[in-house]
């Protein structure tokens, strides 16, 4: 595999999501597909850390400019910029990642697959291909908090909300063997889960589909659901309560994650007003899953 080649980068950190996401549209309007690449990570602190890898070395000064006229000049001032060597980073984070265990599951690169024992489930996942490896502390919490719900429940009716790569919905549609409806509002992010349910050999079924909340035709038509995966973010999570209890089975079961620990009391408090209790409440490297029931 050829090595990419050097990149510059600029990185910074800011106080909250609103600041992130504002910084992140003020430069991505500027810089057009192919001159950079941009990403903003919630840290466990609740700041958040912004990279931008650039096709070109940037007018610094340029960059300084539009994250300050978004974030504020402390922030524009604090911009560190600095050259990534060439090297085969699929490659490289790769051998960085290894098996990932979540009860009878295991998430594990194409390089691994062979380490697999024979009484688990293997979820085949590259590390190059988007979010959700395995190897963040909510992915795996969504899989531990599945397994549980498996070893007592067999729900008929699955969804995976905000799929991502389809890592969850892969592990639902293997354990079961039964379809489940996956989504995701990136149809980027809609592409690799139905490549991976192939490699899975699940493409039959896990059915990805592109759609913004609970609004697609498809989830009243594959509903009402008796178990709901949504591993997202706290703020789209409080705003989905309500559409998602509508989406419900009597005695459904939802996990939820995508939750730093200090913002789980505010999701479980907007889900417990639309009738879902929790039951349990993993917590991993400052990560929150959450397992609540629709009482109807």
């Amino acid at each position: 595999m050829t090595p990419t080649p050097a990149t510059c980068r600029a990185s910074f950190a800011i106080g909250d999501e609103q600041a992130a996401k504002t910084v992140v549209d003020v430069l991505t309007e500027i810089f057009f597909e192919g001159q950079a690449a941009i990403a903003a990570f919630e840290r466990p602190d609740g700041r958040w850390d912004v990279t931008v890898h650039f096709a070109e070395p940037p007018d610094q000064a340029l960059v300084r400019e539009l994250v300050g006229s978004a974030a504020g000049a402390d922030v524009a001032q604090a911009i560190t910029f600095d050259t990534v060597e060439a090297k085969d980073w699929v490659k490289a984070s790769l051998e960085d990642l290894v098996p990932v265990p979540a009860g009878r599951f295991v998430v594990h690169g194409q390089h691994d697959r062979s380490r697999v024992p024979p009484n688990k489930i293997g979820i085949e996942i590259e590390a190059a291909l988007a979010f959700g490896t395995g190897h963040h502390g909510t992915t795996r919490g969504c899989l531990l908090l599945l397994d549980h719900v498996l070893k007592k429940y067999d729900p008929r009716r699955v969804l995976d909300l905000g799929t991502g790569t389809g890592v969850l919905g892969i592990a639902a549609a293997k354990a079961l063997h039964r379809e489940v409806l996956a989504s995701d509002i990136d149809p980027s992010s809609v592409a690799v889960a139905r490549e991976n349910a192939r490699l899975n050999e699940t493409g039959h079924l896990v059915k990805a589909i592109c759609a913004t909340g609970f609004s697609a035709p498809q989830f009243a038509e594959a509903g009402p659901f008796d178990l709901v995966l949504a591993n997202i973010l706290a703020n789209p999570l409080r705003q989905l309560a309500t559409p998602m209890a509508r989406h419900l089975a009597p005695s459904a079961l939802v996990v939820l994650s995508g939750l730093l620990t200090h913002q789980a009391a505010s999701v479980i408090a907007a889900y417990r007003v639309r009738g879902l209790v929790p039951l349990r409440h993993v917590r991993i490297e400052g990560w929150s899953s959450l397992l609540l029931r629709y009482i109807s």
